[in-house]
Formats: C-alpha cells, structure tokens, sequence
C-alpha cells in the first residue's frame, strides 16, 4: 500500500470495486429467499443457501464501504483544499445521484410494472396506488448511499472547521485523539467498534431483526441505526487515514478475524431465526441484545479482515483489479432494473436456482461491463463518475489519478 503523491492505494481500490461489484451478488439472491413475498418477483426455486449469503453479504458490505469512503474523503481533502474538494464530491457524487436517480427510477417503475403484468397472465393487477412522495416515503432506492455520503461529508467539513477552531495547532489530535484511534484500531477493534452499532440496532423500533442495519432507501431522514452504524464507519476511516500504518497492522493480522467473524454471522444467524428471512420485530430481550452484539461484532470482523486481507496481498499494481474498480461505480448505479429483469425472465421456469442465480450475474455482468466498455469508460459520463480517461492509443502509463470511495 503506498500513499505517494499521485499514486493509488491500489489495495483500498480493489475493496471498493469489490464491494460495489458484491451488490450485483447481494440483490440478485432477493427473488431467491425462502418465504413468504419479500422482493418484486420471487422465482419458483428458492434456497436458504443464498438466503444465508444475502445474511452474511449485508453484515459488512457497506460497513467495508464507509470505512474506505471515509479514509478517501480525508485524503482528498488533504490535497484538494476545501474548496476544491467540495467541487470534487459534487461532481462525483452530487451529480451523479441529481442525474441517475430519476433513470433508476424510470427504469425500476417500468420493470416493476413488467414484473407486476408477467406474474398476472400479462395484465397489470388492480391495486391501491402508490403512497405520495414525500420527505418520509422518497424512494433513494439503491442510490441511497450518494445521498449518505453527502450528509457524511458535509458533518465532517463542519466536525473540521470546529476542531481547527478549538485545535489551531494540532496538539490535540496529535496527543489525544491519534493515540485513541490506535487503540480502538487495536486487537480488540471489533469488540470496541460493534458496542454502538449494537446500542443503534438494540434500541431501533419496529427493527425487523434478521436483515440488521436497516438500509436508509426510502425518506430524506436516514434511520438513526444506518447513521449510527455507517456514519461510525465513515468517521473511523477519515481518523484512521490521519494513521494510514494501522492499516498496515491489519494487514498483518487479517486473518486472526476470520474465524471469529465466521462464528459471530452463524451465531446472529440462529438467534434470528435461521437461513430464512423472518419479517417479525421482535420486542427486546435477552435473544436481540445478544444478535445486535454478534451482528455488530460481526460486521467490523468481516470489515478489519477483508481490508487488512487486501493490504496484505493485494497492495500491487493490478489491470484488471484497476479496471474492475473503474467499472464498479457504473454497475452499481445500473444493476438493480436490469438483474429485476432478468429476474423476471428466468422466475417461471423450473430450474434450479443454482443453474438461474449464476445465469442471472452472468448475463448481467456481461451487460453492464459491455455498457461501461462502450458508452461509458471513455465518455463525458466516465468523466463525471471517474475522471476523464484516453482510449489504449493515447493512454498513459503513469500513475492514475486517485478516486475517492464512491
């Protein structure tokens, strides 16, 4: 991992790209869930097997994001200046959420109202109409995280310029805060970091256990449990970019997390009710405290092992990593109407979900990767999401420009 001017954190790229790219996997097992109706289509094939990864994919997905999109948000701050990193993130992330939002939505509406004709002999059901937009019932869909990341920057410039005030020439941060940091980032770091998100979901009304931090993809207000959860995580990485060697140290003890973080997602697993989705919201007891605390010691596991795991071997120079991690950012804003779909399209036939779920990611990968390739990598939309790129003729080889985690 280097942090020489010019130069990518090639690791920390690889984690970002990865995943955004692990959402295309997450939402993919939704029409898959045993049960009861849980997504817009459910395919005649389900499985618990993919009801457990959709369980252990959302324990530390996004947790592993903010980390990243804090540390990155610190280190461009660091370089550009206010000024210019506020100009920066609105390109990179205020744009593109003012942009794509009213197309995913197009999109997801038109699919669903396909989805909704093909499960009813191809005429659309009579139903209550939809519920009228408004500050609480916003549809962010998945594009909730632009929106997030908007909040989270904003509360870190103004977090800064009060420190700067109170803190003008540093000592503080030097002598108390940096030593705090090293400490919580220590061996001990998921058992420190899980005990506020396990207050967060502890404490969360109508929590619908089994699905943990609640996503915040619907209403202007964020639930207090995904800022608590995820803002922690943000706020953790922009410190730890202050110490970028404790990375380092987890790089060098990833895998003392495996287990642990393998034995707390099977632990909060059975105190939720097991491999199926459970739709209830259980009082508080005995049974939720402790699945808040596995789930939160849980999440920052799978997140301390995965980046320090990526630290360790994957600090070099990759091509084909670089160009995932370019991609990733498109994918994701554009995977959810078309693997809805796809969905659509192989739920009928009576296949086995392990024939259908790998179809499915194939066919849409290739999509959206050939959809990058073609009207995106090199166009004006590749430019706002990652900056501008020349085509292989005129490429240079040097040092990329470093993105921050979007």
């Amino acid at each position: 991992m280097s942090n020489a001017v010019g130069e990518r954190y090639h690791a920390l790229d690889a984690v970002r790209g990865g995943v955004l790219v692990l959402g295309v996997f997450f939402h993919a097992t939704l029409s898959f869930l045993p049960g009861d109706q849980m997504w817009i289509v459910m395919d005649a094939s389900r499985s618990a097997e993919l009801s457990v990864l959709f369980f252990t994919l959302h324990i530390f997905r996004m947790t592993v994001f903010f980390v990243l999109a804090g540390f990155f948000g610190r280190l461009l701050l660091e370089r550009l200046g206010v000024g210019r990193f506020v100009l920066n993130r609105a390109k990179r992330i205020a744009i593109p959420l003012v942009m794509f939002w009213p197309l995913v939505l197009t999109a997801f509406i038109a699919t669903l109202l396909w989805a909704a004709a093909q499960a009813n002999g191809g005429a659309l059901p009579e139903g209550p109409p939809p519920p009228p937009m408004t500050a609480e019932t916003f549809p962010l869909l998945h594009l909730w995280f632009l929106y997030v990341l908007l909040i989270f920057y904003a509360a870190a410039l103004l977090l800064r310029a009060v420190v700067h005030l109170i803190d003008r020439n540093g000592a503080l941060r030097s002598r108390l805060v940096d030593p705090i940091v090293r400490l919580i980032a220590g061996p001990a770091a998921p058992l420190l970091l899980a005990i506020p998100v396990a207050a967060a979901l502890y404490f969360k009304s109508n929590w619908m256990m089994w699905f943990g931090i609640p996503t915040p993809d619907t209403g202007l207000v964020p639930n207090t449990a995904a800022l608590v959860a995820y803002g922690l995580a943000f706020g953790f990485g922009w410190l730890l970019n202050r110490q970028p060697e404790i990375l380092e140290s987890w790089g060098k003890r990833w895998a003392f997390y495996v287990l642990p973080a393998t034995g707390a997602t099977a632990g909060a697993l059975i105190l939720g009710g097991g491999a199926g989705p459970v739709i209830e919201t259980p009082e508080q007891s005995l049974t939720t405290f402790g699945f808040a605390a596995l789930y939160g010691f849980a999440s920052w596991s799978w997140t301390i092992a995965i980046i320090g795991f990526a630290v360790r071997h994957l600090a070099g120079h990759s091509r084909a990593r670089r160009y995932l991690a370019d991609a990733s950012y498109w994918i994701y804003v554009v995977h959810l109407p078309i693997l809805i779909a796809l969905q659509t399209l192989v739920a009928p036939y009576p296949w086995p979900w392990f024939a259908k779920y790998p179809l499915i990611l194939a066919v849409a990968f290739a999509i959206m990767l050939a959809s990058y390739q073609l009207i995106v990598r090199y166009s004006w939309i590749g430019s706002i999401l990652n900056g501008k790129k020349q085509k292989p003729a005129k490429a240079q080889h040097g040092a990329p420009q470093l993105v921050a985690a979007e």
